[in-house]
């Protein structure tokens, strides 16, 4: 390819075919293609590179923190989890109906995981995400008062197609914070979906928040098309430290300091401390 040629791609933005046309022109002379058969190669390659970008904008816009996967969750640690529940969430259908999913469970069974995983799917389905915990939402709105952000800043957390809320529940809120909650629920109401996770059960919910009136505008929201999953199964990070965590087994190993330690508890000439120091050996090492 040519400067002349490449700058104009370049000012045409199509960086998909910069990337192929070298390549492709190759292939077109080996296979002795037509011209429409060139012009469609390339052109797929545009498109094709066109949707990776969204793709890579979308994940970095979606502030996920890392790459979770439905395949990579391990069910066997979980087998109460319905498997097949998951991954008919992880079809995305539930944001096409606009409904939401609550996971509830102990620390460490998984609930971030399978809520990144399905982020992660509706991205692949050219769906908005964003992911926050619930109290960096929180601070983030309440900030935004300050400044008088306040009405973009929650425009934030209700444009995307799919809010993932984690860590509902570990902090209680004040009046201000369920005020901000509410604008962002009933927004969100009936016209995009929200992910929220929590390690407390749905009927401790109402005591997180602060106003009891409040708490049943934004609980009667959230779940009226709500997906429940209870994960009842113990912490998989308890699991893995347990497994790093060296076992000791049989005696202790003699120390040549503990023997010299012992050794000097008889004052000398007494035979008594000698057979004490020998006791207190046995006792310890089992001799």
């Amino acid at each position: 390819m040519n400067d002349n040629l490449r700058e104009k791609l370049k000012k045409l933005m199509l960086s998909g075919i910069i990337k192929t046309a070298d390549m492709r022109a190759g292939q077109a002379a080996r296979e002795q293609m037509s011209h429409m058969e060139f012009l469609e190669l390339i052109v797929n390659d545009e498109h094709l590179n066109r949707g990776r970008n969204r793709r890579n904008d979308r994940l970095k816009r979606s502030r996920i923190p890392q790459h979770k996967t439905i395949e990579e969750f391990n069910f066997s640690w979980q087998p109460t989890l319905n498997r097949q529940v998951i991954y008919g969430l992880g079809t995305c259908e539930f944001i096409r109906k606009r409904e939401n999913i609550a996971f509830i469970g102990l620390p460490g069974t998984g609930k971030t995981h399978l809520s990144i995983a399905i982020g992660i799917k509706a991205i692949d389905q050219d769906y908005t995400v964003l992911f926050t915990t619930l109290s960096e939402m929180m601070d983030d709105l309440y900030m935004s008062r300050a400044d008088n952000s306040f009405r973009q800043k929650v425009k934030k957390y209700t444009a995307p197609d799919l809010l993932i809320l984690d860590e509902f529940g570990l902090k209680k809120l004040n009046q201000t914070n369920v005020d901000d909650l509410y604008e962002v629920i009933a927004k969100r109401y009936e016209a995009s979906s929200t992910v929220i996770t929590s390690n407390k059960q749905f009927d401790e919910w109402g005591n997180i928040l602060f106003d009891p009136v409040l708490a049943t505008a934004i609980l009667d929201r959230f779940v009226h098309h709500c997906n429940f999953i209870t994960i009842d199964g113990l912490s998989y990070r308890m699991k893995e430290r347990e497994g790093l965590s060296p076992k000791r087994r049989g005696r202790p190993r003699k120390e040549d300091g503990d023997n010299k330690a012992f050794d000097n508890v008889a004052t000398d000439g007494d035979e008594t401390g000698n057979d004490n120091t020998r006791l207190e050996k046995e006792a310890l090492y089992g001799q």
